[in-house]
C-alpha cells in the first residue's frame, strides 16, 4: 500500500481518495488555543460550554479542519481556497475520520476536492470543498528524491 506522499509523487488523478483518523485530546485543544489565541470559553470552560448547550468544551472547528491540511501536506496540495461547513461539535477524546476525494483537475494542475469529516457514529461533523494546485512534474520528481532519502522533512512518516 502506498503512502499519500508516494501517490502524489507518481501524480494524482480525479477519484484519488485519502483518509486520516485522529483523536484530539484536551491538551491538543489547549495547545491549539495557545497557538491560535482562540480562547473562546466554549473551548476552554466546561460551565460556559454547557451554557451554550454543549455537554463539555468542544474542539476548535479549525483544529478539526486541520485533518484536511494533514492530507494536503502529505500530497503537496497548495491550497487556494477552502469552504468549510461545521455541522456538529467535536469533543476531545472523540475519534474523527477525514475523507478527501479529488473531484476535478484541470490542464494546469488546479484541482478541487470534496472533504467530509465524521465521528465514531458516522455523523458528519464537517463538510468542505477545497481548491488547490497539485505538484507539477519538477515537484513530483523532487518528492521521489525525498522519499528515496527517507522523506526527512515528513513528520507524519
Amino acid at each position: 500500500m502506498q503512502t499519500p506522499r508516494q501517490r502524489a509523487a507518481e501524480g494524482l488523478k480525479v477519484g484519488d481518495r485519502f483518509n486520516v483518523v485522529r483523536r484530539f485530546t484536551p491538551d491538543d485543544v489547549h495547545h491549539f488555543a495557545q497557538l491560535s489565541r482562540d480562547y473562546n470559553p466554549v473551548h476552554c470552560d466546561a460551565h460556559y460550554a454547557q451554557l451554550r448547550a454543549f455537554k463539555a468544551p468542544i474542539t476548535h472547528g479549525l483544529l478539526t479542519a486541520s485533518l484536511m491540511t494533514e492530507i494536503g501536506g502529505q500530497i503537496g496540495w497548495l491550497a487556494t481556497g477552502m469552504n468549510l461547513q461545521f455541522k456538529r461539535p467535536v469533543y476531545p477524546g472523540e475519534t474523527i475520520t477525514c475523507h478527501w476525494l479529488i473531484t476535478s483537475i484541470d490542464e494546469r494542475g488546479h484541482a478541487t476536492a470534496e472533504v467530509s469529516v465524521f465521528n465514531e457514529q458516522h455523523i458528519t461533523v464537517l463538510e468542505a470543498i477545497t481548491t488547490g494546485v497539485l505538484p507539477g512534474a519538477p515537484e513530483r520528481e523532487y518528492m521521489k528524491h525525498m522519499l528515496a532519502e527517507g522523506d526527512p522533512t515528513n513528520g507524519a512518516r
